[in-house]
């Protein structure tokens, strides 16, 4: 059944939130339970503070952030541990999207898995070393 491209529209906050709620619940539950109550965030594009901090070129730069303590240093901050968010940002993850030849909640899988690793202390270099391998 083909689609009705005239009719479709691009998906919202809420439906980058809805695939990457079902791509967490996708994850082993072993994994989830590491993560505990990581709130997601979706927006349409980083805030300014952001693309300062991180030197990006433009807000497409950054498809996902993880903000707050990794797994670690809330362990050892003594029961005040700075607070933890994930961010989408829609706008990027969809121009990557129409871009490349992968599903749209592969993509958000991919960023919030990335964005987790950060949680448990990863840095991308790590990452891409695991994905590689």
């Amino acid at each position: 059944m083909a689609i009705d491209w005239s009719r479709t529209e691009a998906p919202s906050l809420d439906d980058i939130e809805t695939i990457a709620r079902g791509a967490f619940a996708s994850l082993p539950a072993e994994f989830r339970g590491l993560c505990g109550e990581v709130p997601f965030v979706v927006q349409d594009f980083p805030d300014d503070d952001v693309i300062t901090e991180l030197d990006l070129e433009t807000e497409f730069d950054i498809l996902g952030l993880f903000q707050g303590a990794d797994l670690a240093a809330r362990e050892s901050s003594n029961g005040h541990p700075e607070p933890t968010l994930i961010f989408l940002y829609r706008r990027p993850i969809l121009d990557y999207w129409a871009e490349h030849q992968i599903s749209l909640g592969e993509i958000v899988r991919h960023v919030l898995i990335h964005e987790i690793g950060h949680h448990f202390g990863l840095s991308d270099d790590d990452m891409m070393a695991i994905e590689e391998s």
